[in-house]
């Protein structure tokens, strides 16, 4: 089956921040600055601080001219991913294109490890939303839970994200993720408060573990315990929550096809739910769609917490950490 009409981008799917987003995806699988602990697509495979043309621009641009021709607009068009996107040396120009092509915001999710650059400020900076992340208040936590590449510090990191923030004209709503008996404990959110002060988003956006992690150690906060920390936090704050199936307000306009779920499930394991709600579309048609790619070996399943996720199967000869 062909599944690489749109290599780059995936959705519309709602968002549990963005409300309805198309994602692009800027750099290979698994790239990234960190490999957190909590992390839904599994270990860094490709852990670096290079700046590169990973995927070049015009490329990503001619799919998402397509893609919007075809399909409702989105209300935020997101570059995500499956790792770190400002990786990508080209994320400026790309903005740029964006901003050239439609009048849908551009954000970027960040884990805001490369923004003590001031080129990378420099190219975020016409993004219409940033959303870095924020997962430790000292350096110890942040290199137990991000475990960052050796050459990038936690101060370094913070003081990057707070220059930014302090330039930027838009909004920077900031993701503190917290973690039970780790980074989910009273002394360790006061750091993160802290931290946070520094940094002045304009929110804060308290969420925890809600997939499978990459360490099966990383466990979630109950609801109730990410909730009580919300005072703790000054300004806005919002408790990020899972997307259920009353959430997915608008059904898919165009018809649902395998590239549509393959594309989600590359980027994040997904109960048959998630595939639903992310996609607008019936329980039933979103089974009928998973059980024909059970059946073609693309896709497999992982029973986490007594639920069953479905993702992309790994590729023959090559396992989980090739």
């Amino acid at each position: 089956m062909n599944t690489d009409q749109y290599r780059h981008l995936y959705g519309p799917v709602p968002s549990r921040r963005l409300g309805r987003s198309l994602g692009i995806d800027l750099v290979p699988f698994k790239s990234c600055t960190y490999d957190c602990i909590y992390c839904q697509l599994g270990r860094t495979t490709h852990k670096s601080l290079e700046r590169k043309p990973h995927v070049a621009v015009e490329t990503i641009l001619a799919e998402l001219e397509r893609k919007l021709a075809e399909t409702d607009l989105p209300d935020y068009i997101s570059l995500a991913g499956s790792g770190e996107p400002t990786l990508n040396a080209g994320i400026g120009e790309l903005v740029a294109g964006i901003a050239r092509m439609t009048k849908v915001p551009v954000a970027v999710l960040t884990n805001g490890s490369l923004l003590w650059r001031r080129d990378v400020q420099d190219e975020l900076l016409e993004a219409d939303l940033v959303l870095p992340s924020l997962d430790a208040g000292d350096e110890r936590l942040f290199r137990y839970v991000n475990r960052p590449h050796p050459d990038l510090g936690f101060k370094q990191v913070i003081d990057g994200v707070a220059d930014f923030t302090r330039r930027y004209t838009g909004e920077v709503w900031l993701e503190v993720l917290l973690l039970a008996g780790v980074t989910g404990l009273p002394a360790e959110v006061e750091k993160i408060t802290a931290v946070a002060g520094r940094i002045k988003p304009a929110r804060v956006q308290l969420n925890t573990a809600s997939r499978p992690p990459a360490e099966e150690f990383a466990f979630p906060l109950i609801p109730a315990r990410l909730r009580g920390f919300r005072a703790a936090f000054v300004g806005k704050v919002d408790i990020i929550g899972d997307i259920g199936p009353a959430a997915a307000t608008a059904r898919a306009i165009t018809p649902i096809k395998d590239v549509d779920v393959m594309g989600l499930l590359s980027r994040r394991p997904c109960t048959a739910s998630d595939v639903a709600t992310g996609l607008g579309i019936h329980m039933n048609e979103a089974l009928k769609i998973l059980d024909a790619l059970l059946a073609a070996a693309v896709i497999t399943t992982v029973i986490v917490g007594g639920r069953t996720y479905h993702t992309v199967a790994a590729a023959p000869g090559k396992g989980a950490g090739a």
